[in-house]
């Protein structure tokens, strides 16, 4: 039908949401048209009950039979289009009146913000997918619309993360992500690990052009097209009211000419650029200039770029090619985060650009698996040192698999230790084959560093050398956990000497490791040594002895040491050649400690021992599961059998030294007995008597402390007093309400109402100090009926008790002798109100 065409409906339009469609037949002629809100373009109403509707295929015009008809379609419409689009700009032109045309018509535009409810679930997300998929002649999933009206918006979530739907087929992925176009709720879009087709790139190409309220892009190996880059950009070059600011792009083959043009047009935007990820997208030498080029082109970059990871790109950094990047770098910047990574770079050269520009703000710093240039290295190494000396805010650093002349390594060192502003600093050292120049620097250099709580050493060929720099270690201040790990490639008698050297580390009173990691050294059952320190040790928390074929052997006593370690909430233990017993070891173990909470499923034994013995091997694991959860949850029982173990290792060491103490004491006395002497004699017999008094007042002192701890009858008592403290504070507060009801009555006679004075102040002078005392604590005890009662907190272990009586329950009769309904009485709600 044209745009010139006219129908008059004397039969019936029907007005269904999302769609519209009308039928007349007058005469012999038959027309009936229908379309999709979504096709209207624009809607036009005029004089003489008209409505013009433009479509994508063609113009329709309407005739109706009165203006309350009229005006009832247009409003119809315009909510539901408003709906749809969430009052979007993107919405279509609706009812643009002339003439006369009624005030009804006038009452709602779809880009007012009266024109729909703000309160919808996920900004009403579930019907523009509906309509969305109406338009599109697909299924609507109503899977979809539960997760997003219940999960995202119990969680508040505001990130759309697809892989919640990787299930579904790539065009109802598509749907799902053209309806965050005019969705103002989701600020984030994720897919990562997940191959996406045609179909849905170019519905996030089209989201990005049109949404308002999108701020961060995440497309982690999703199988990017290398133009990609390109198409966004002008995408968002269509958008002005775009507010992106992050891109992860990363694990992508991209173009780098598409990337450079993405940069420039993402810094155009009204909040710049703050985070960048092009971790692995093929980014040449060229890529990395002309990506450089771009962020030197602005200073919008410098004021916004906060996160910048270009790793795991090989040769992109290579040779001069890194000259613009520090150009950029040496600017002030608010970098955060920096990532070189696998990049090739010499190192030593970035730091004179990070000197300049970085010192700020700059908390990571991943230069790992690149490489030191020794050819200017005496020239580098002064800047090397001033940048750590110099930087403010460091919390990570990684100089992990590169060659680190030793040289370097005094320098990093000497520069953090006279650097002040710095804290709790994770340093990442390992595979830099430090060997034995590298261990004299440790030794010499460790001791002085208070900066330090994470130190990664581990797989550096240090070997015979850790005991030198064990004890190094012992003198550390700071270091909180220690990565030790493939270092222990020497022979037996020496491997003795240095698990004896960690044994003492770990054992020593002032130690404060938290955390040690020893993981892949192939320790076999030498490494009991230390597993069997582990049951006294008392600093350690979290503990990594994966990987060293110690076998069942290593499992006995591992479950030995769990029995009586109060402190480990963390042991990683795979990789050892355990078999089903060990296994059984451990979960009887764990039977009575109560204290470890977390050991991750050692995947590589258990598959071991599951092929020889299933049925042994999962009954282990289901008790070690068991174990583990039941230390998860708090317990009273765990924290008792905590504290009788924490007694009994104290009460066991204070009777071996009590022996220790007997025994010179009978020393002493023996050559005593040789001395004539009166008062070496006086001296011998006082000295029997105490041995004999301390031996006789030891159990005695064992029993009292039985008698003082939680469960004694001490506490008995108390809990008693508490009891009846609790019952007179409640009597006490039954009488308050009665007397505050009857002073609240005010219906009596004056004679009545003196009588009544009287009485009350009668009872008042009845009330003893110690009810008295006893109601001081109940005062600010509001009323309350017996469903809705609620338990004070009180300060004192002797009126807990008390504060768990029940307020309520002298207000009963109140409530009822005043007609009051329940206090947790909930009305219906209006069905009005649900809509």
């Amino acid at each position: 039908m044209d745009s010139s065409s006219s129908l008059l409906f004397r039969d019936v339009l029907f007005v269904i949401l999302g769609h519209l469609r009308g039928r007349d037949t007058c005469a012999s002629l038959q027309v009936e048209i229908t379309f999709n809100f979504l096709e209207i373009r624009a809607m036009t109403s005029h004089p003489e009950l008209q409505v013009v509707i433009e479509t994508d295929k063609s113009a329709y015009s309407l005739r109706l039979q009165s203006r309350e008809h009229l005006d009832h379609v247009i409003n119809h419409v315009n909510f539901a289009l408003s709906r749809i689009f969430n009052n979007s700009v993107f919405a279509p032109s609706v009812c643009h009146s002339e003439g006369d045309a009624s005030e009804g018509s006038r009452k709602v535009s779809p880009s007012s913000e009266t024109s729909v409810e703000t309160q919808r679930a996920c900004g009403g997300f579930s019907e523009t997918y509906a309509a969305l998929c109406d338009y599109n002649g697909i299924s609507c999933k109503e899977e979809v619309q539960w997760d997003v009206d219940t999960i995202y918006h119990s969680q508040d979530n505001r990130e759309f993360n697809l892989l919640d739907f990787s299930h579904l087929e790539s065009r109802d992925l598509a749907v799902i992500v053209a309806s965050m176009a005019y969705n103002t709720w989701f600020t984030k879009l994720y897919c990562k690990d997940l191959r996406i087709g045609s179909e849905v790139m170019d519905q996030i190409l089209h989201t990005l052009s049109k949404s308002s309220s999108l701020e961060e892009v995440t497309l982690e190996n999703t199988g990017l097209r290398s133009d990609f880059p390109q198409k966004m950009a002008l995408a968002l070059s269509e958008n002005p009211a775009s507010v992106i600011h992050s891109l992860n792009l990363a694990h992508n083959t991209l173009d780098n000419q598409g990337v450079s043009s993405l940069v420039q047009q993402v810094c155009r935007l009204s909040k710049g650029l703050r985070l960048l990820n092009l971790s692995k997208t093929s980014l040449s030498a060229k890529g990395v200039v002309s990506l450089a080029q771009a962020l030197c082109s602005s200073d919008d970059y410098s004021n916004s770029l906060l996160h910048l990871d270009l790793s795991r790109n090989p040769g992109a950094l290579s040779g001069d090619d890194s000259t613009n990047l520090c150009l950029f770098l040496s600017q002030p910047n608010c970098l955060v985060h920096l990532d070189l990574s696998g990049t090739d770079c010499a190192v030593e050269s970035l730091f004179g650009a990070l000197l300049r520009g970085c010192c700020a703000d700059l908390s990571y710093l991943n230069l790992s698996k690149n490489s030191f240039s020794h050819k200017k290295m005496k020239e580098t190494l002064p800047m090397f040192r001033q940048f750590f000396s110099s930087a403010f805010s460091l919390t990570h650093i990684s100089l992990a698999s590169m060659k680190l002349p030793p040289d370097a390594l005094r320098a990093l060192f000497l520069g953090l230790s006279s650097n002040p502003h710095i804290n709790d600093l994770h340093l990442d050292i390992s595979g830099c084959e430090l060997r034995s120049t590298g261990a004299v620097v440790l030794e010499e250099c460790l001791p002085r560093l208070s900066s330090i709580a994470t130190l990664d050493i581990s797989d550096n060929g240090l070997d015979a050398d850790l005991l030198s720099v064990l004890p190094a270690l012992s003198r550390h201040p700071s270091i909180k956990h220690l990565l030790l790990g493939k270092n222990f490639n020497i022979k037996n008698r020496v491997l003795d000497e240095v698990l004896q050297k960690l044994v003492q580390l770990i054992q020593e009173e002032e130690c404060v490791l938290q955390s040690l990691s020893v993981a892949d050294s192939r320790l076999r059952s030498r490494g009991t040594v230390l597993v069997n320190a582990l049951g006294s040790n008392a600093c350690l928390r979290r503990v990594d002895l994966s990987g060293n074929n110690m076998e069942d052997v290593g499992a006995k006593m591992l479950s030995k040491a769990l029995q009586i370690n109060t402190t480990l909430r963390s042991v990683t233990w795979d990789r050892n050649n355990t078999t089903a017993t060990g296994f059984w070891d451990v979960a009887r173990a764990l039977e009575h400690n109560f204290t470890l909470q977390y050991m991750p499923l050692p995947l590589s034994d258990v598959t071991q021992a599951y092929r020889n013995t299933p049925e042994k091997t999962e009954q282990a694991l289901v008790k070690i599961q068991r174990a583990l959860l039941r230390n998860n949850q708090t317990q009273r029982f765990s924290q008792r059998q905590a504290l009788r173990l924490h007694q009994g290792l104290v009460t066991s060491t204070a009777e071996q030294v009590m022996e220790r103490l007997c025994v010179r004491v009978q020393q002493q006395v023996s050559v005593l007995r040789g001395v004539s002497d009166g008062r070496s004699r006086c001296s011998q017999t006082g000295a029997e008597g105490g041995q004999v008094l301390c031996a006789q007042l030891y159990p005695s002192l064992c029993e009292l402390a039985h008698v003082l701890s939680v469960d004694g009858p001490v506490r008995q008592k108390l809990d008693s007093l508490a009891g009846e403290l609790a019952k007179a504070a409640d009597k006490e507060l039954q009488v308050s309400l009665s007397l505050k009801h009857w002073e609240a009555a005010g219906c009596r006679g004056e004679a009545l109402g003196g009588r009544g004075r009287a009485h009350r102040h009668r009872d008042s002078l009845d009330i003893t100090d110690e009810e008295l005392g006893t109601s001081i604590d109940t005062i600010a005890i509001k009323k309350r009926s017996s469903r809705t009662r609620r338990i004070r907190p009180v300060s004192t272990r002797l009126r807990r008790a008390a504060a768990s009586c029940d307020p309520g329950q002298a207000k009963a009769p109140t409530e009822a002798s005043k007609g009051a309904c329940p206090v947790d009485t909930v009305s219906p709600p209006n069905p009005q109100t649900l809509l």
